[in-house]
């Protein structure tokens, strides 16, 4: 009985270890990247969209969505805007108001991953559960290379969105324009 319970302790340990290697795997990833570029596809409620976005850390993004109306989110840093090129509709918000804040905060992200404990799904990536001054997201990394594959959170209008990233470029030279702010039309 004895040899039954430190067997299953010894267990214990080795799946605990396991997983506080991943995290520092996944944390030292992760902090070699200045900028991330990708192309994404997106659900928002039952509604699918795809587009490209390049993030540059700190706080800034710039994403292009292949629709009709031809959506860009562009972050500078502080604000947040998304203009739907193809007409008028042309929204700006505080980026701390919004919980992409927290993806393109990437010490902020090092600092909550740092804490908590990710989850195996699937046997194909982890997951972490953050939350920071009422925004949540979902962070998905890749089990084998690490990387960030996408994230869950809700938008600012309180719907569930899901965002898959794929072919991934790393710390590319970067026109820093695209972090400019577009006006009104």
């Amino acid at each position: 009985m004895i040899k039954k319970i430190i067997f299953f302790f010894f267990l214990i340990n080795l799946f605990n270890n396991s997983i506080a290697a991943v995290k520092n795997e996944i944390i030292k990833n992760f902090k070699k990247i200045n900028n991330i570029s990708f192309d994404f596809k997106q659900n928002i409620d039952d509604k699918k969209e795809e587009g490209q976005c390049i993030i540059q850390y700190p706080k800034k993004i710039h994403c292009n969505y292949n629709n009709l109306k031809k959506k860009l989110i562009v972050s500078n840093g502080n604000s947040l805007v998304i203009k739907n090129q193809s007409g008028k509709a042309y929204f700006r918000y505080l980026l701390k108001q919004t919980s992409l804040r927290l993806i393109l905060d990437k010490d902020l992200l090092i600092k909550k991953i740092e804490k908590l404990n990710g989850k195996l799904i699937d046997n194909k990536y982890y997951v972490y559960y953050l939350e920071n001054e009422g925004n949540q997201i979902n962070i998905f990394f890749d089990k084998n290379s690490y990387d960030l594959i996408g994230w869950q959170t809700e938008d600012i209008y309180q719907k569930l969105v899901i965002t898959y990233i794929y072919n991934i470029k790393k710390n590319i030279n970067i026109d820093q324009k695209l972090f400019l702010l577009p006006k009104p039309n």
